[in-house]
Order: structure tokens, then sequence, then C-alpha cells
């Protein structure tokens, strides 16, 4: 089998590999939802949690500083997705990037988001949620809708 047909058959990363989202070399405009997961997850299958969140929210600062947009960067909603992605994988690490992404379509959902039903509008969208890691102000039943 030659390199060309092998590379056809894999399915194409949805994000940057982890050495190039580190180093910012990678394709900004395609840096969407499903990109920020995918990242989330490769750094929480490759570090522990707190190096996992110091590195991705690092260089989530130097992106968003890179391309004149710093004040995007949101501390509380960083943290909160690498938490829920940690916990995620813990349950079955030895999954792939496909079967992690079906098996948690609410993670996915953008509109509205799974953080919804955990923060209100005001704590989301204060300053000290974009600077800080909050924690919820809504209780939930325990289960993930």
């Amino acid at each position: 089998m030659n390199a060309a047909a092998d590379t056809a058959q894999q399915p194409r990363a949805p994000g940057p590999t982890l050495a190039a989202f580190e180093s910012l070399a990678f394709e900004v405009d395609a840096f969407d939802h499903e990109a920020h997961l995918y990242v989330a997850w490769l750094y929480v299958r490759d570090f522990e949690l707190p190096d996992a969140i110091s590195r991705y929210c690092d260089t989530l600062r130097r992106l968003t500083s890179m391309i004149g947009i710093p004040g995007k960067y949101h501390e509380t909603i960083t943290w909160f997705f690498m938490i829920l992605v940690a916990e995620r994988v813990r349950r079955d690490p030895a999954r792939s990037w496909e079967a992690f992404r079906q098996s948690n379509p609410d993670l996915f959902r953008q509109r509205p988001g799974i953080i919804r039903h955990y923060y209100s509008d005001e704590r989301l969208g204060s300053q000290e949620a974009r600077r800080h890691f909050l924690l919820p102000d809504i209780r939930t039943a325990g289960r993930h809708p």
C-alpha cells in the first residue's frame, strides 16, 4: 500500500497537533469549536490536568494576542471545557477522537452550549470570569443534558 492511499483512508484531524498549536503554526481561521475541543482532548490525554490547563490557556492567550483580539480569551470557558473533556476522557482513555466525539454530542452543541447549564449569563459575561476561573453558579441534577 502506498503512502497516498494510506493517508486517504485516515480521517483528517479536526484541529492542529499540540506542537503546531503551541508554536501557533496552524490555520487560525479553521480553529473552530470542534478544533478547540480536539486540542483539549489531546492535552488531557498527554498531560496531567493542571499541566494540560496551563499549557492550553497559555497558548490561547498568546494566540488571541497574536491575532489582535486578546479580550476574546475567556478563562472560565477554557477551564470549564478542559475539566469536562478530562472527566469524559478518564471514563475511557483508550477511545479514539471519533469515538469520543460520537459519545459526547453535548460538548459539541454550541447554541445553547452545555456551559449554559452550569453558568448564568451574568456570571459568564463578567470580566472576572474572563480573567479568572469561576465555579458554576447554576445547580444541576448531576447529569449532563
